[in-house]
């Protein structure tokens, strides 16, 4: 199958954009998020489209931006939080290889400040990130090759973590 040699899957604030580029930069290929793929297209941020169009204009825009990434890239592709919300997305991920970076609550807290620019978690932004990860985990684990917790620990942790879960040599 061709596509991505990784996909990364994870909450907002996880750490998949750094930890994506780190791994490019490791395995020697490209690097792609399918949020910058949207905001790209659309000239606007994903918060803005929220907010002028709606959630489920935003999961269209999404369902379709990792479609086309998952057939064209053949690098190191992270999406965006919501993506495995989506049926179809979640059965094109099916035998990939793809790393669920996890987290917690608190460590959300730390690295995200849980602020406004993230437009799902605006009011009481502690009780919204927990009910999504209620909603999502499960999602996050079924797509999952290797789950890989970032809890505590750097990007080059998590780097390599994943580089020895899915058994991937350097380049």
């Amino acid at each position: 199958m061709s596509g991505p040699v990784i996909v990364l899957v994870g909450p907002m604030g996880v750490g998949k954009s750094t930890v994506g580029q780190l791994l490019a930069e490791r395995l020697g290929t490209g690097y792609r998020d399918t949020d910058d793929d949207i905001v790209a297209a659309q000239g606007r941020t994903v918060a803005e489209i929220f907010l002028d169009e709606g959630e489920p204009a935003f999961r269209a825009l999404e369902k379709d931006a990792v479609r086309d990434a998952l057939a064209a890239h053949t690098g190191v592709l992270a999406l965006g939080g919501g993506a495995v919300l989506d049926p179809d997305t979640r059965a094109l991920l099916k035998d990939r290889s793809v790393a669920y970076l996890s987290m917690d609550v608190e460590e959300a807290v730390k690295r995200t400040g849980l602020n406004a620019a993230r437009p799902l978690l605006a009011v009481n932004p502690r009780k919204q990130w927990r009910e999504l990860m209620d909603a999502r985990r499960h999602l996050y684990e079924e797509v999952a090759t290797v789950v890989v917790a970032t809890d505590g620990r750097t990007p080059e942790d998590v780097t390599r973590a994943v580089l020895d879960a899915l058994e991937l040599k350097e380049a």
